[in-house]
């Protein structure tokens, strides 16, 4: 059967995911026209590029989005710096946003942007995303995939990592599911990151997903409601259940979103199985941390 592996030695991020996969062989083309069965087409462009990391040659992968200059993906990969260059094809500077204290200034130091609070209740917050989008809430987003002509168990895989999103901040700010509304998650480049993920997932046809235990970082972050310990309180509702690994890297290492995909699609935490290796892909977040390679690998394989 096929393995998919998450080595999260770096922490784990939605675009570090996307990165990784389509380094690993999956179909970014494919990614393209399938994302094109969601109503967001005319929001955002992808791109895609090989950098090198710290000596390790990986692929980063950015959702660019049309009607908004500073507002730039990720999801937050805490691995992002919040003011960084693409050399892509589009030419286009992009400033990772996401940073969400909650009047959107993006100013902090930590690493990422799409951590601290993913959501809101409806009705309580002054965010503005400058490409125009309102909040998407929880109901609106599923309804959407549901909605789309993307395949049955992408629908289904999108879906389980949303609602646990909607479930863990529901359960922080003490809201039924259904009045959960998403300031970051909700942003388009986000839904590109979960749905995206589900997408490729699928075309590689992995019978089990597992992963390595989760670094969560260290140190502070500022959020909506003051300085917290990382991980934010979103990442370590998500990762409840998950094992977690102390690290001494300062700042963010893995994102709510990159802590809801792992959450959901592993099956088993623990270290590398055994396997027939057939592919990896490093994924790269932007951030650059001195004595590491700030990426996250993923190993495919066949076990008898």
């Amino acid at each position: 059967m096929t393995i998919i592996y998450f080595d999260c030695f770096s922490g784990i991020s939605g675009d570090m995911v996307i990165g990784a996969l389509i380094d690993a062989g999956a179909d970014p083309k494919l990614l393209e026209a399938e994302l094109k069965k969601l109503p967001l087409e005319e929001e955002y462009t992808l791109t895609w590029r090989k950098i090198v990391k710290n000596g390790i040659t990986c692929t980063k992968f950015d959702v660019v989005l049309k009607h908004d200059d500073h507002h730039r993906h990720h999801s937050g990969d805490d691995h992002r710096d919040h003011h960084h260059e693409h050399a892509h094809d589009d030419g286009h500077h992009h400033h990772h946003g996401h940073g969400h204290d909650d009047n959107h200034h993006h100013h902090h130091e930590h690493d990422h942007g799409d951590g601290r609070h993913l959501a809101h209740t409806h009705g309580g917050s002054d965010h503005h995303h400058g490409h125009g989008h309102h909040h998407r809430s929880y109901k609106e987003i599923a309804g959407m995939i549901e909605a789309s002509e993307l395949a049955a168990e992408v629908k289904e895989t999108a879906l389980a990592i949303f609602r646990r999103i909607g479930e863990a901040e529901g359960r922080i700010h003490h809201v039924p599911l259904d009045d959960v509304h998403f300031h970051e998650v909700g942003a388009v480049d986000s839904i590109i990151d979960i749905v995206g993920t589900a997408i490729l997932i699928h075309q590689l046809g992995a019978v089990s997903i597992q992963s390595s235990p989760i670094p969560v970082g260290s140190g502070t972050v500022h959020i909506a409601h003051g300085e917290y310990p990382v991980p934010a309180p979103a990442t370590l509702e998500l990762l409840k259940g998950v094992p977690i690994e102390q690290s001494a890297v300062k700042g963010e290492l893995t994102t709510p979103t990159g802590a809801a995909i792992v959450s959901v699609l592993a099956e088993r935490f623990g270290p590398l199985p055994s396997m027939k290796v057939t592919a990896i892909g490093y994924g790269a977040g932007t951030k650059t941390f001195p004595n590491r390679p700030n990426v996250l690998r993923v190993v495919i394989g066949e076990q008898r």
